[in-house]
């Protein structure tokens, strides 16, 4: 592998291509662990990736075995991976038949499986890591400093793949909540229109019918409008309650 080598290049035009609106962010992975090994020339690449509470799962792997291993080390709580993630730096290990305790339980699980040698990188962006990739080898051995950079950057792309999925993600749960309220006023006002003619009142009063009945109940008002404008809820004319300020629509003070 060299810098000039093509299918760096192609490689990276493909990894570019996916990171569209739509892209499949696991399938995006997995094809990213794949180029990895066969960019650097190592066994098996495995990627693991912090949630929301900060804790790492397996998210990709570029063999069944990988993935098992992976998962081991996941459940034991110790290995390179996690090593890199928490301390947000590059692991190194050319023998792990001589790691002493470091991985009492990750080493001879790995060795078993037929690796003897891992490099883990953190997937970082600029003070924020997310997660590592573990690279292992059959041979001791350790990678030359050109194919670390090359993992680096690889391990960056995946990085910028799953922070813009979340982006994405957030963005649209925002829209979603912000369209869900903007319906959610609409039948509300709805249902006061329902309850002013119905009753013979005024919108105002009409709102602090529903408002009353929603807090009574503890109901959500969205709910409460949704069944008098449904005609499965059917108000009465009382004067609404006073509860420290007059009963009025916040948007019609």
């Amino acid at each position: 592998m060299s810098v000039g080598d093509p299918r760096i290049r192609d490689a990276f035009i493909e990894l570019a291509d996916t990171l569209v609106a739509d892209y499949d962010l696991i399938d995006f992975l997995h094809v990213l662990t794949l180029r990895t090994v066969e960019l650097l020339d190592v066994t098996a690449c495995g990627l693991l990736v912090a949630d929301h509470r900060g804790v790492l799962n397996l998210v990709a792997a570029s063999s069944e075995q990988m993935r098992l291993l992976e998962l081991f080390q996941l459940q034991n709580a110790e290995g390179p991976c996690l090593d890199s993630f928490n301390t947000q730096s590059p692991v190194q290990c050319p023998d792990l038949s001589k790691v002493g305790d470091r991985w009492p339980h990750f080493a001879p699980r790995a060795i078993e499986t037929g690796y003897i040698a891992v490099q883990a990188l953190p997937m970082r962006l600029r003070e924020s890591t997310i997660g590592a990739v573990n690279l292992f080898n059959d041979t001791v051995g350790v990678l030359d400093p050109e194919a670390i950079a090359l993992g680096q950057a690889l391990a960056d792309i995946a990085t910028i793949g799953i922070l813009q999925e979340r982006a994405i993600r957030r963005q649209e749960e925002i829209v979603a909540q912000l369209q869900g309220a903007l319906n959610s006023r609409v039948l509300i006002e709805q249902a006061k229109g329902v309850l002013a003619e119905r009753l013979d009142v005024s919108v105002d009063h009409s709102f602090g019918l529903l408002r009353d009945y929603s807090r009574d109940g503890n109901h959500k008002l969205r709910d409460v409008a949704a069944d008098v404008v449904g005609g499965r809820l059917h108000l009465t004319a009382r004067p609404p309650r006073e509860r420290g300020h007059k009963a009025t629509d916040p948007d019609n003070p």
